[in-house]
């Protein structure tokens, strides 16, 4: 005796591909501009020397020294914060790797196009900023790269609220491209006149993916 089956209705089956066909349309759009962001800094991170997008030479160094209140002890974090209140700058802690010594404590602070070079003498009461301040061609470089975390580096977490809020952005854009691309795959199937050009090449971009990168890792073993 044959089991029923349930089929999915052929409404199901329309409701599914409109929902499949809008979303792809409208992801795309809303991802439109986040992903010429990413292609544009990513290029000028593959051409540093492109002449127009030189930011380095023209960048801005100042540095300032001024009288301060000791942090009250605490966390480093909690003492650098009090003492970034103090000289009014905000952004993405940077610890260094090495204390020179006990009396001075040092860490920079980051945001795409500054970096402040920060150094507190606990036994003068002083501290000294040296402040870096780049064009708009280093901030759009800077952004491609600003995460506030290094692989290893448990010491560097992000603690700027907007580094977070930036690093969510990238994984939302990230998802969303693997979103899309499975719709995109959907739409593709449904097209029957288009399924044999399309698997070859689906099929050529799996091959020169994958020859790509085992040639990377054959030439860095």
């Amino acid at each position: 005796m044959p089991f029923p089956t349930n089929p999915v209705s052929p409404q199901s089956r329309i409701s599914f591909n409109v929902f499949n066909r809008k979303s792809h349309y409208y992801l795309g759009l809303y991802f439109l501009f986040f992903l010429w962001l990413f292609t544009f800094t990513g290029l000028l991170l593959n051409h540093g020397s492109w002449s127009f997008a030189e930011f380095w030479p023209s960048r801005k160094v100042s540095t300032t020294t001024r009288p301060i209140q000791l942090p009250n002890a605490g966390t480093d974090l909690e003492q650098a914060l009090n003492l970034m209140q103090q000289l009014g700058i905000y952004g993405e802690i940077e610890w260094t790797a090495t204390r020179p010594s006990l009396t001075v404590f040092e860490f920079r602070v980051n945001r795409p196009g500054h970096n402040f070079a920060v150094s507190m003498l606990r036994d003068q009461s002083i501290s000294s900023v040296q402040h870096t301040e780049v064009n708009g061609w280093g901030v759009s470089r800077a952004l491609h790269s600003f995460t506030g975390a290094r692989s290893g580096d448990a010491r560097n977490e992000r603690d700027w609220i907007l580094t977070k809020v930036w690093a969510f952005t990238m994984d939302a854009v990230a998802a969303g491209m693997v979103f899309m691309v499975l719709t995109g795959l959907n739409l593709w199937w449904g097209l029957r006149a288009k399924r044999t050009l399309g698997a070859i090449a689906l099929t050529l971009g799996i091959i020169v993916c994958g020859l790509f990168v085992a040639g990377v890792r054959l030439l860095s073993s």
